[in-house]
């Protein structure tokens, strides 16, 4: 009965087809029936740098990238009509001739062995429907091919299907397996690699080059053939195109700064949560899928030589396999992170030590909790006495490095050598809550109440802080007090160039210029004679200071030079003491390698 009903079907939509006034209810049944406005396509989304190159591709789930039909030359136009559908110019979206010698060849093999699909049908299967072998989906596919005649006109119809078919090798639609197989745009395609791509979608899996070239080159030709035969190109055209030698230039798929990206990504979340007002995480994930799918382009502030830099001094100076660090640099003077280091070695998907290792800060954190504070709140200089002697408070009996004890020191000598007695005694004057107070502009994920103690003062906290939190704090010192949240993502743009989204922030006046100068002294001190004279080689207008934790379980040092603030921790990911290496002081090298000019 189906068998007897298909044929009997597709009489009937000829005749409404050809007469109006049935045609008007039987298409308005349909433009109900059938919405033309959700695809399944997606797209590829890209990563850029700072200079606009593609870092990283992201695929959801494919590779594919939209070409508008000006860009498709007319040649592979040509191909995929002559071999595909050569009645596609005239036939109403589907072509019933071949249906029924389709039907007549599919009852003698009691199946399903021929489809009679035109490209109409197949751009029907590919956007809308699914690539199950059933008499019911073919119906489904015969209506939305005549759906998608009425919508659109030829040309469009030909472009979404140049778009929508399968390459293999994850490649969907053309503009994506040039790129793949020849590392071109359509338009830079020769005519014999137009025909050879051509070749593939008949059969992706057996056509696929990478594994069967000589079967793909076989088929290449068989379509040159054709377009002879229908007299698109002569034949002698047709004997040049064959000869013509085809080179693959096959890459994978591009993610050349894997740490920096896997921060992009993370950044995207917090950007599109706080502007389209997300809170329920899985909704969050749902709408980054759903814009990744379409498409967008992620333009960020890399700046891949410095990327680079920071990447090998971590190898550089750190030939000890335990030992782990990361590094992060961000350009003070416009508030973007142009770099980031996850970790020495590190690969997509690894732990990116950059943003999401919490390590106690040691000495590191003086310039923002005790320092500054102080410089704040008392009318006080560099050389101002404080006492660097022992003490005990409740319990409480900080050291100093070695052990050491001191009468009155001056600040500047306090700072320059990290002595932790009078850094104590310093924020006890200026009162803890206030100190951690002027900490809240920098939004230290995991500072809470509980680390609200004298020992905070060295870096005795609960948790800790992130390289990139840290670093993001220290820009404060070269803007004159006033801080903005540094940020790696510039915009998102649609394939229009449309900017979806981008950040909206505004800077808060943290400290004064004054307090801020201050610091900056001290700072500039500690690398030409306190305890980062081995960063010294980075240029006379380098600062920041250092940070050693107890048992010498994390080595940091954060500050800035030129244009740049920079970060660097060094430990190893289940703490234990790095003594050995000490001397060698590696965070303090890599740090020069980094930011020097």
């Amino acid at each position: 009965m189906i068998f007897l009903l298909v044929p009997a079907f597709m009489a009937v939509v000829m005749l409404t087809y050809t007469e109006a006034g049935k045609a008007v209810s039987f298409n308005k049944t349909l433009d109900e029936e059938i919405d033309l406005s959700e695809t399944k396509l997606s797209e590829t989304s890209f990563i850029l740098a700072g200079n606009g190159e593609v870092i990283t591709e992201i695929y959801r789930p494919m590779n594919r990238s939209y070409a508008k039909g000006n860009e498709i030359p007319d040649f592979t136009k040509d191909v995929f009509i002559v071999s595909e559908d050569r009645n596609f110019e005239k036939h109403p979206g589907f072509d019933l001739p071949a249906i029924g010698r389709a039907l007549a060849i599919n009852m003698q093999a009691d199946g399903i062995q021929q489809g009679a699909s035109t490209i109409t049908q197949q751009l029907a299967r590919n956007q809308y429907l699914n690539h199950h072998e059933s008499y019911n989906r073919k119906l489904s596919e015969v209506l939305y091919a005549y759906q998608l005649e009425r919508t659109f006109s030829k040309k469009e119809i030909l472009e979404q299907y140049l778009n929508a078919i399968y390459f293999h090798n994850n490649a969907y639609g053309i503009k994506a397996a040039a790129d793949f197989y020849f590392k071109k745009v359509p338009s830079e395609l020769s005519e014999s690699e137009q025909a050879f791509l051509a070749a593939i979608p008949n059969n992706p899996t057996y056509y696929n080059p990478l594994k069967h070239f000589k079967r793909t080159k076989e088929r290449q030709e068989r379509l040159i053939d054709q377009l002879a035969q229908f007299e698109k190109i002569t034949a002698e055209k047709a004997e040049e195109l064959k000869k013509e030698p085809i080179k693959l230039k096959v890459d994978s798929r591009k993610n050349l700064y894997p740490d920096y990206s896997s921060y992009a990504l993370f950044e995207m979340r917090e950007l599109i949560a706080q502007q389209e007002n997300i809170q329920d995480p899985e909704e969050l994930s749902l709408k980054i899928e759903d814009l990744l799918r379409s498409g967008v382009s992620i333009h960020t502030s890399l700046d891949i030589d410095r990327q680079t830099q920071a990447v090998q001094a971590l190898s550089a100076h750190l030939p000890d396999a335990s030992v782990q660090a990361a590094a992060a640099v961000i350009n003070h003077e416009n508030g973007r992170i142009v770099a980031l280091a996850g970790g020495k070695k590190y690969q997509s998907g690894d732990f990116n030590r950059a943003f999401q290792a919490f390590r106690q800060p040691g000495s590191a954190i003086k310039p923002l909790l005790v320092y500054a504070p102080y410089f704040e709140r008392f009318d006080v200089n560099t050389d101002s006495k404080i006492n660097g002697g022992s003490l005990c408070i409740k319990g409480y009996c900080p050291k100093n490095y070695g052990g050491s004890t001191y009468g009155m020191v001056s600040l500047e000598k306090a700072f320059t050598h990290s002595y932790n007695t009078p850094a104590i005694r310093v924020l006890q004057q200026v009162d803890i809550d206030e100190a951690f107070s002027d900490l809240q502009p920098f939004k230290f994920k995991n500072v809470t109440n509980q680390d609200h103690v004298l020992a905070a003062a060295v870096g005795g906290f609960t948790t800790g802080v992130s390289p990139l939190e840290l670093t993001s704090a220290y820009t404060v010192f070269s803007n004159k007090g006033l801080y903005l949240k540094p940020r790696a993502i510039v915009k998102v743009t649609n394939q229009a160039g449309e900017v979806l989204y981008k950040w909206d922030e505004q800077p808060v006046q943290v400290w004064n210029p004054s307090t801020i100068e201050k610091v900056r002294t001290l700072m500039k001190k500690t690398v030409s004679s306190g305890t980062a004279r081995k960063a010294a080689g980075a240029g006379p207008e380098a600062g920041g200071k250092t940070g050693t934790t107890n048992d010498y379980h994390d080595f940091w040092f954060v500050g800035f030079n030129g244009p740049f603030t920079a970060g660097v921790w060094v430990g190893k990911d289940q703490p234990q003491s790095m003594e050995a290496i000490n001397n060698q002081s590696p965070h303090l090298l890599i740090w020069r390698d980094i930011i020097k000019k």
